[in-house]
C-alpha cells in the first residue's frame, strides 16, 4: 500500500469520483426540494416512492466534507503541510471560485422576486405567500445586506432562508474557509488529525449550547464535518506509518455503511433524536469513510465497486462540473413553477408529476447556462479546461 500510494502521488492520480459525488449530491438536493413542495393528497405508492428524497440536508453535509477533503488534498499531496502560495493568494482563489457565481445568483434571485411582485400586483401572475418554497419574493433591504456580507446564516429565526434558501450553507462554508488556514491547519500541523477533528467539533458545538440554539439553522458544527474531510484526505494520502496502517486495515466501506445507517435511524421519526448535529455528524463520518474507500480503490487499481462506477459515470461527473450553479439557482426555477401549477387547480397527482417533469430539466438547463456565463470564467485554468461535453466523451471511452 505504501508503494502504491507513493506512485499514485507522483502520478497525480485523478479522483474523478469527487466530481461525481458532488454532482449527484446537488441533484439530490433538487429532488429533495421538489419532494418538500409536492402534494400530500396523492396515492400512497407515490408518497412511499418519493419519500426517498426526504434527506436533502444529508447532501449539504456531504458538500462540507468534500470541501474539507478537496482543500486538504493538495496540502497532503505536497507533503509540505502548508497551503501553496501566501495566505492572501489562498483567499483570492477561494473568493474567485465562490463569490462571482454566488453574487450573480443573488442578483438573479432578487430580480426574480421583484419581477414576480410586479406581476402579482397587476394580477398577471398568482402567488400564494402561504405556500411553502425555498425562494421568497418578500425580503427586506436588510436581508439583501446580510446576503451581500454572507452573514445571513447568523441571523436569528428563519430569515436566513429569505430570498434564496440554499444560500445559507454557502455563507457557512465561506466562514469555514477563513477558519481553515488560520486555525484548523495550525492545529493539524501541531497536534494531528484526531485532535483537529475533536477541536473543530468542540468549537462548532459551542454556539449550540452557549446560545441555546439561536443560530442552529446555520449548522455551526459543520466545522467538525469540514475537519472530517481534512482527516479523510490525510488518511488517504499521508506517508505516516500509523495512517498507512489505518487506511489499509480498516473496513472503510462497511464503516461508511454503518455510519449512514446511524444517520438514517437518528433522523427517522420512529427513532429520531433531538440533536440534529448528531445526524449531521453521522453523515459526515459516512462521507469521510466513503472518500477514503474510493481513494483506496482508485490508488490500488482494484476492480471498481458499484458505488465507484456510479460516482465515476460520465453523467455524474458532468453534473459535478456545474453542481454549484445547480445548487444556487434551482429554487428560483422550481418555486415559481410550483406556484403556477397551484394556480391551475389541477389534481394533486397531476400537479406533482408536472412539477417533477418540468422543474428538473428546466433547473438543469438554467444551471448549465449560468455555469457557462458566471462560474466557468472564474475557475482555475485546470478546472476551466473541463467541459461537460468533453467529460462525457472521455468518460465513455
Amino acid at each position: 500500500m505504501t508503494q502504491s500510494t507513493e506512485q499514485s502521488s507522483s502520478k497525480r492520480v485523478h479522483l474523478h469520483y469527487l466530481d461525481g459525488l458532488r454532482g449527484l449530491a446537488a441533484l439530490y438536493v433538487v429532488f429533495s426540494h421538489l419532494w418538500e413542495l409536492q402534494e400530500n393528497n396523492v396515492p400512497s405508492l407515490w408518497l412511499v416512492a418519493s419519500n426517498v428524497f426526504r434527506y436533502g440536508i444529508f447532501s449539504v453535509s456531504v458538500f462540507i466534507v468534500l470541501s474539507g477533503y478537496c482543500l486538504m488534498l493538495p496540502i497532503v499531496r505536497s507533503q509540505t503541510s502548508y497551503i501553496s502560495g501566501s495566505l492572501l493568494d489562498y483567499f483570492k482563489r477561494r473568493s474567485r471560485r465562490i463569490l462571482p457565481p454566488y453574487y450573480a445568483a443573488l442578483l438573479i434571485s432578487i430580480a426574480a422576486g421583484l419581477i414576480i411582485t410586479i406581476l402579482v400586483k397587476f394580477h398577471i401572475f398568482s402567488w400564494n405567500d402561504d405556500l411553502w418554497g425555498h425562494f421568497s419574493r418578500n425580503f427586506t433591504f436588510g436581508d439583501v445586506i446580510y446576503h451581500l456580507l454572507l452573514i445571513h446564516n447568523l441571523t436569528p429565526g428563519d430569515k436566513l432562508f429569505h430570498i434564496n434558501g440554499p444560500m445559507w450553507s454557502v455563507a457557512t462554508e465561506w466562514q469555514i474557509y477563513f477558519i481553515f488556514p488560520l486555525m484548523l491547519l495550525p492545529i493539524w500541523r501541531r497536534l494531528g488529525l484526531f485532535f483537529v477533528v475533536i477541536i473543530a467539533f468542540f468549537l462548532g458545538l459551542i454556539p449550540n449550547y452557549l446560545l441555546h440554539g439561536l443560530i442552529d439553522l446555520a449548522h455551526p458544527w459543520y466545522l467538525g464535518l469540514f475537519a472530517l474531510g481534512m482527516a479523510a484526505a490525510d488518511i488517504g494520502f499521508s506517508q505516516k506509518q500509523s495512517l498507512i496502517r489505518m487506511r489499509s486495515l480498516l473496513p472503510w466501506s462497511w464503516l461508511a455503511t454503518i455510519f449512514f445507517g446511524f444517520a438514517l435511524l437518528s433522523e427517522s421519526p420512529e427513532f429520531g433524536i433531538a440533536k440534529i448535529w448528531m445526524t449531521d455528524s453521522f453523515v459526515g463520518l459516512a462521507a469521510a469513510c466513503l472518500l477514503i474507500y474510493c481513494t483506496n480503490c482508485v490508488i490500488d487499481s482494484k476492480a471498481k465497486p458499484l458505488i465507484l462506477r456510479v460516482l465515476q459515470s460520465s453523467w455524474a461527473i458532468a453534473l459535478g462540473t456545474f453542481s454549484y450553479s445547480l445548487y444556487l439557482l434551482h429554487v428560483v426555477v422550481i418555486t415559481p413553477i410550483n406556484q403556477y401549477l397551484h394556480s391551475l387547480h389541477l389534481s394533486p397527482i397531476k400537479t406533482d408529476v408536472i412539477l417533477y417533469a418540468v422543474s428538473l430539466p428546466a433547473s438543469l438547463l438554467l444551471a448549465y447556462l449560468f455555469y457557462l456565463v458566471f462560474e466557468r470564467p472564474f475557475m482555475s485554468k485546470f478546472l476551466k479546461k473541463r467541459k461537460v461535453k468533453d467529460t462525457i466523451i472521455s468518460s465513455d471511452r
